[in-house]
Parts: C-alpha cells; structure tokens; sequence
C-alpha cells in the first residue's frame, strides 16, 4: 500500500534537450485555478511528447482509479468514418501484441477489478478500477489496450456486430433515440449533430485500414491524459505511466488543437420525427446554449437548468407531473462541448397528451425567460448542486473522473471548495440574463412515437420550432 507524501505537483520546465522536473506550488499555475487543491492530494507532471498525468489522493479507501483519457470523440471524425472513436473504443480491447481479449477479460477479473470505456463527442476514456495493490496492473493493461489494440481485420468484423447490436438497442430506447435525433435536428450535418454510436450504413462500410489509421493519427500521446485516484502516490503512479508509455514519449509532439471558437454551422433547428408504434410519445426539444469556456455564463446556466427541470421542486416537474399528473418522466438538460452546447427538455407522456404537456412545458420556458427565478429558486438550486457535487465525488472511480476530464478539458484544476464557492457565487440576476437570452429561442425538436406523418403531430409540437 503506498502512502502520500509531498503535496505539490512537478511540472515541466523544457531546457534543451533534458527534461527537468521540479515542484511548483499549484496555485502558481492556470491564473490560480487549483488555488487549494494541494489540500486535496491533486499534482500534475508533463513527461516528454506532451503525455500529462494527474493525480488525486483520497483518503480512507483501499481502491485506485486510472484512466487513459484521449482528447479525441465523434467530433473528430469525418461524415464517412461516422462511429469511428466509438468502433475503435470497442475493437482495441480484442487483441494487443501480448494479450488476447480473453487474457484482458481474466486478469481483470482475477483482482475483482471493473475494466470499461466510453466515448464521447470530444473524447474517449479508458478505465479501471481496482484495489490500490493492484493498480500497476490497472495501469499496465489499460496502456496496452490503449496503445497497443491491434485493430485485426477478424476483430473488425465481429466487434461491428456488437456496434450493430447496440445500435437496436439505442433504436428501442426512445429516450435515446430522441436525444440523440435532437442534436441531430439542432446541429444538423455538423459532427456534433452526429451520433457518437455512428450510423447502420457508417458501421456497416467501416474498414480496419480506416480504424488503424484512425487510431494511429489521433491517439497520440500530446492529446492524452492519464487521471489517477485513489490511496495513490504521485511519484509511484507517474512512474508506472513513464514506464507504460516510454516508447511513445520519445519526441516532441505538435501543440494540442483546441475548439474554442471552431463551431460552425448555418443549420437551422428543426424538427425530427421517428415513428414508433409505441404507447408512450417522447418529446425532446431545446435551444443552442454556451460552451464550456463560456466562465461568466456556464454556471448560471447550471442553476437555471436545476430550476427549470432539475428536480423534484423544478418547476416542469412540478407544473407537469405533480400538478396534472400528465408524465412520469419530465427534467431538463444541459449538454456543454468546448465551443457550443444545448439546453433541452425531455418528456414521455400517452400520445393523446402530448399537445397539452407540449404546451405546458414551453409555457414554463417562456414565464422564467420572461419574469426569470425567484431568489428561494436560485437558492433552493445552488443548494442541490453543491449537493450533488460533494456527494458525487465520494469514491475514487468519481475522483479520477473529474480530474480528467478537467486536465482534458481545461488544462488546469479547481478544487471542490473553489468550485462550491463559484456556485454560492451566482447571482439571480445572472440566471435571470442566461434564461432572457435562451428560452425565448426557436427550439429544435424531436420527438418518437405513433406519428406516420408530421401533420399527425399536435400544432403545439410543431410551433415549437417557431415556424
């Protein structure tokens, strides 16, 4: 069991051609961003190429977390390779030089480890969860999987199978159909408009040779981070890292893009309908929003979301199941990528009733764009989410994932005080601005259920779009 030592990150300092690490408090880094953070066990250190690993010491468990995060999803590929990063995610874990699928499948459950992966519009994640004793094994395995899969043309054709298969299961779960079809109606041809599962035709045409080149162009290790939590010593995890790595860390890599600013897209928000013959009709519809870097606005908008259909005291729930008992399932959703984003509602009601909750859910989004919240609202919000942060966070599957994704996303980390003090921080009348500036948007729509036809869906369906 390794134990913490030093609480202050190494960070890079290139000069010439030797690589020196030194401590640096970490309040000296990203304008202040991790002003606290050494209370809470996080470093960081740079290897060569441009490889970062992050680490956070939580005391008082026995697990460790690693994940190899790669700054590559959806987003990144092209309309003829569409479900590529996801395809890739899959067929990496069926071979390496040294490990058949079989071999990866029981060494992980020979420790009672958890082995996964997922993907997303900007980036892909490979993890594993274990007891702390166990995490050089954690650390050696997802490496190979992640540098190594060997994307044989045998494991394409079963693995797209599997894709094929999850794609029935994403065409059977309306919830997940219309989430998936109303970024589609928001953002149109864009690549984050695509579904991250790729499309039947996509998968079906996906060649080994475009899979390997994928992989081969777009994991490199200048675009990775490896996230570590847990009863963990920096030191000791970076030393597993340099030695998983080192035949990748051997020359200086491009600087990583960044896609802040690169969003385009004339596409108009419309409305897309999947006929489902079905008892229930599902409804998402919803407006463009900001992206991630948007600071001044990104958490006012979390707080208006947990307002408007964030819970149980939310006022769509209230208004529309509580009230009329008209939707067992009624919320709202903020989905944020590096430059754009969406804010959504999504409901599931008897067919026969989806003109009135329609109507009822944007008159709710109209009222608060028009009188905005109550001061009890944004208090009653800020409460649930300082909540669900602190209460998220209490393992160390959930500790890597968020250091991860913010060293991935942001370069630099706040601590949880700091991040509960910018929620304490947000002022109704800043949540009043967001909601003036978005409800009021023409919406895009999606909706699934027994409509042939789009003139078989209520007039208040339809208005939703503003045409």
């Amino acid at each position: 069991m390794t134990t913490k030592k030093t609480r202050t990150p190494l960070l890079r300092e290139q000069r010439g051609s030797s690589l020196e690490l030194r401590a640096e408090p970490a309040d000296q880094r990203g304008a202040g961003e991790l002003r606290d953070s050494a209370d809470l066990g996080v470093r960081r250190t740079v290897l060569p190429g441009g490889l970062r690993v992050v680490t956070e010491y939580v005391p008082g468990v026995r697990s460790a977390s690693v994940g190899v995060w790669v700054g590559v999803g959806s987003r990144d590929e092209g309309r003829s390779v569409a479900g590529a990063a996801h395809f890739l995610e899959h067929l990496l874990f069926k071979a390496t030089p040294t490990r058949s699928a079989l071999d990866i499948a029981q060494e992980m459950d020979a420790v009672g480890g958890e082995l996964n992966a997922f993907t997303a519009k900007e980036q892909t994640c490979y993890y594993a969860h274990v007891i702390d004793e166990d995490l050089p094994l954690a650390v050696d395995l997802v490496s190979d999987v992640v540098l190594n899969g060997l994307c044989r043309g045998v494991d394409v054709d079963v693995e797209r199978q599997v894709v094929l298969e999850e794609i029935a299961m994403r065409d059977d779960d309306p919830e997940d159909l219309v989430g998936d079809a109303f970024l589609t109606a928001l953002f149109g041809d864009h690549p984050i408009g695509r579904p991250v599962i790729g499309s039947v035709e996509s998968i079906e045409q996906m060649t080994a040779q475009q899979l390997r080149g994928f992989h081969q162009r777009r994991y490199r290790p200048d675009r990775m981070v490896v996230a570590v939590a847990g009863n963990v010593d920096h030191e000791h995890a970076v030393e597993l890292v340099h030695r998983a790595f080192e035949r990748r860390l051997d020359h200086a890599a491009d600087p990583m893009p960044r896609r802040e600013g690169r969003f385009r897209s004339q596409n108009t928000p419309a409305l897309h309908r999947t006929y489902r013959d079905s008892e229930q009709a599902h409804l998402t519809f919803g407006v463009r929003a900001f992206g991630r870097h948007d600071r001044n606005r990104r958490w006012p908008l979390s707080v208006l979301n947990t307002v408007v259909g964030g819970g149980l005291s939310s006022r769509l729930f209230q208004r529309i199941r509580e009230e009329r008992g008209l939707a067992y399932s009624v919320y709202s959703g903020v989905d944020t990528f590096a430059d754009t984003g969406a804010f959504s509602v999504y409901l599931g009601c008897q067919p026969e009733n989806l003109g009135e909750v329609a109507t009822l859910a944007r008159s709710v989004l109209e009222e608060v764009a028009a009188d905005g919240v109550t001061e009890a609202e944004c208090a009653r919000a800020k409460g649930s989410l300082r909540g669900g942060l602190v209460l998220g966070l209490e393992d160390s599957a959930s500790r890597m994932n968020r250091i991860g994704r913010s060293e991935l996303s942001y370069g630099n980390h706040r601590s949880v005080s700091e991040t509960l003090a910018r929620i304490d921080a947000v002022t109704t009348d800043e949540v009043c601005a967001v909601a003036r500036t978005l409800l009021a948007r023409p919406a895009a729509v999606a909706v699934a259920g027994p409509y042939r036809r789009a003139r078989d869906l209520p007039a208040s369906v339809r208005r939703l779009t503003g045409a």
